[in-house]
């Protein structure tokens, strides 16, 4: 009898316990909920806690969601920080920008879908996330501890995923489209197969699905990453000199676009370095895709002003060789 309701008391307090998390899992959906779905969109009879209605909320908040802030952010980065040199160079593909665009728009239904699943794992509480940092293990000291582990974590997964779309078998299906970009703008930083994208974003949402995270944390890792990708794709070569060997950055991804088989890293260059596959960005010495450009220019430049010296010299010539004439008749 003990025992019975040991165990009734067990279950009773788990299924709480999830119900708690169910609520506090849902943030963003609880506030589209609140302020939009359920008093416009849906009619009473579909209850908030409707798994399909969950689902098929997400669904649309996650696609548009993602959708404006990829092309919010990569048009920031276009216009104030891309290199718009970089497209004459003979690489890049004339009407690139547009082709970008629409292979990220056509794709984020599918990779959407994808990751609805992780969401609604979280929400429902197959996962660690937490509300607040009274319930983390650690206190305060948990936030710094999930920020390190969450970079370290997540970079060691996608180093390893990249590297097996390289594979013979999985690149030319999943990962070769996005590679047709050999000059990236910042709009292919999302123009994956979905498969491929949802693959390296998915160590994402492992993370908070095996380790305890903050709540508001992993969301501002979802945007942060976002950023991040696109960063990468930018064409801003420039890196602080004390975190070149460290940090795996534009001019890192340009060569891996650039020859295929080198510096798969995410954040870090720790991997490639320890794998073999590690390239020291061209353009850190001063042989990058902008480079090339200039250079070019220079000799076009050359080219330019040594018919301009030719001229100038041969007009000089003549002045003197009239000059002698003239004074020989005097």
């Amino acid at each position: 009898m003990i025992v019975k309701r040991f165990e009734m008391s067990y279950i009773c307090t788990y299924q709480y316990h999830l119900l708690l998390q169910v609520e506090k899992m849902d943030l963003v959906l609880n506030a589209f909920d609140e302020s939009l779905l359920t008093p416009y969109v849906y009619p009473d009879t579909w209850k908030e806690d409707d798994l399909t209605r969950q689902a098929l909320s997400l669904f649309v908040i996650t696609v548009i969601g993602a959708d404006i802030m990829y092309l919010l952010l990569a048009t920031m980065s276009y216009f104030f920080i891309f290199d718009k040199r970089l497209m004459e160079h003979p690489r890049y593909i004339k009407g690139q920008i547009w082709i970008e665009i629409k292979a990220t728009l056509k794709a984020a239904p599918y990779t959407a879908s994808l990751t609805v699943v992780m969401f609604l794992m979280h929400i429902h509480g197959y996962g660690r996330l937490y509300n607040s940092v009274e319930e983390a293990p650690f206190g305060y000291w948990s936030i710094p501890f999930e920020i390190f582990t969450f970079l370290i974590f997540t970079d060691s997964c996608i180093y390893w995923i990249h590297r097996g779309l390289h594979h013979r078998l999985l690149y030319s299906t999943l990962h070769k489209p996005h590679h047709a970009y050999k000059i990236t703008t910042p709009f292919a930083s999302h123009a994956f197969h979905p498969i491929d994208g949802f693959s390296q974003s998915f160590p994402y949402h492992l993370y908070p699905t095996l380790f305890p995270m903050h709540k508001y944390l992993y969301l501002g890792f979802f945007i942060m990453v976002n950023f991040w990708t696109i960063s990468i794709h930018d064409g801003d070569f420039r890196v602080p000199e004390i975190l070149k060997p460290f940090i795996n950055g534009c001019a890192h991804h340009t060569d891996h676009h650039l020859y295929y088989n080198y510096n798969y890293g995410q954040f870090f260059t720790f991997w490639d370095r320890v794998s073999g596959s590690f390239r020291d960005p061209s353009a850190f010495s001063g042989n990058g895709p902008l480079d090339q450009i200039l250079d070019t220019k220079k000799m076009d430049d050359f080219e330019e002003r040594r018919e301009d010296f030719a001229e100038e010299a041969l007009s000089l010539t003549r002045r003197q060789e009239f000059d002698t004439s003239k004074a020989r008749k005097r």
